[in-house]
């Protein structure tokens, strides 16, 4: 199994880095960075000045390359779905692709001066989150637990990019073992 991660349109560096390294330490997968792919105009919708979370994952799924179990898109485009205003991303629970978006993790999005470290933090946490999504963990009631339900900055800062125990266990029980040259062959008769 392994992860490709995209980048929608261009997105900086450090962030799509920092993402790397926590999805490869939260689910013990293989990471591999795809070339950057363009960002699909009929995902975006005048009137709301959004893109549509909806279309990029459907965009993104056309473009899964073989062997890859999960992809995962990145923009910076602020995304939204039809019942709400805005969404940080999108899943598919149990499903292989999710996305999400840089736009609102910015502090200067909210008018606050500019913070990279926050940025990659945040972006960490939240690409954990879609991404555990796609293994079919839902929200988590530990609000320190990147599962838990986000609907504004605090509830995201809150959180960690390691999941909490249940969650962890839950995952456990949704990827193959890993099995060392003993276990296989103690298992033979």
């Amino acid at each position: 199994m392994s992860v490709a991660l995209v980048a929608v349109g261009p997105v900086p560096e450090p962030p799509l880095a920092r993402i790397e390294e926590c999805v490869r330490a939260a689910f013990r997968l293989e990471v591999r960075r795809l070339s950057p792919v363009a960002e699909p105009a009929e995902a975006y919708v005048p009137s709301r000045g959004q893109w549509s979370s909806s279309e990029l994952l459907r965009v993104l799924l056309q473009q899964r390359p073989p062997g890859c179990s999960r992809l995962l898109g990145v923009t910076e485009r602020d995304l939204f779905v039809p019942v709400l205003s805005f969404v940080y991303g999108q899943a598919q629970l149990g499903g292989a692709a999710a996305v999400f978006s840089l736009a609102r993790l910015r502090p200067e999005f909210h008018a606050l001066p500019s913070d990279a470290a926050a940025l990659q933090r945040r972006a960490a946490v939240e690409a954990v989150h879609e991404l555990g999504h796609t293994f079919g963990l839902v929200h988590c009631r530990r609000p320190h637990c990147p599962m838990s339900l986000s609907v504004d900055l605090a509830d995201l800062d809150r959180k960690t990019a390691e999941l909490c125990p249940g969650c962890s266990a839950l995952l456990e029980g949704s990827l193959p073992m890993k099995r060392t040259r003993a276990q296989r062959t103690a298992d033979r008769p």
